[in-house]
């Protein structure tokens, strides 16, 4: 059976670059605005659809997931920060992360393989790339990346707080960022950072 909405057409190689330099320019940003330190947790979801110029979930593309994928996941490797890839809605947005990450981070593990059309292009690739892949529901990230409005904020720590960032998009699809803070607590006589 052929499910609808794939994209058969492939991207050019030419747009292909484009969409790797703007999503290594958006990492490397957000990393360095968030301060993220090693063994910290950077979730992204991403619509490969949007970026493509197509309405968010009508035309998975796997070539788009998987270039944004290894574009990020290179640069959290290289830093020591965990990536946690977001699913989409039809798996109830669960998370795919390293093994490693889901038992340091005490997160319980759900059975779910995400798919093209189950779970999206950019978690599916980052299941296949991981080097020992699992699935979680729950997560609380120290920052994100949101490529083409696929609400990251519900697996970000509390308090987030918005990264404004020199591009606003990869490809067509709209991007936003945040990094978390410590809540503040206490009343008036009480000091901080």
């Amino acid at each position: 059976m052929e499910l609808q909405g794939i994209a058969k057409s492939q991207q050019t190689a030419g747009q292909l670059e484009e969409i790797r330099e703007q999503t290594d320019r958006v990492v490397c940003e957000l990393l360095r605005a968030a301060c993220m330190k090693a063994g910290e947790i950077l979730v992204v979801g991403c619509s490969s659809s949007e970026v493509g110029a197509h309405q968010i979930g009508s035309w998975s593309s796997a070539e788009t997931g998987k270039i944004i994928f290894e574009t990020i996941y290179r640069r959290t490797q290289e830093n020591g920060i965990y990536l946690a890839a977001q699913c989409c809605e039809h798996l109830n947005r669960a998370l795919i992360v390293e093994e490693e990450a889901a038992r340091k981070y005490g997160l319980e593990l759900v059975n779910a393989v995400p798919q093209l059309k189950a779970g999206g292009s950019f978690a599916t690739a980052a299941y296949a790339g991981f080097h020992s892949p699992a699935a979680v529901e729950r997560i609380q990230a120290h920052a994100g990346i949101d490529i083409g409005d696929t609400f990251i904020g519900m697996h970000l720590r509390p308090v987030a707080v918005p990264v404004r960032l020199s591009l606003s998009q990869i490809g067509s699809a709209h991007v936003t960022c945040a990094r978390t803070r410590l809540k503040y607590i206490g009343g008036e006589r009480t000091a901080y950072r």
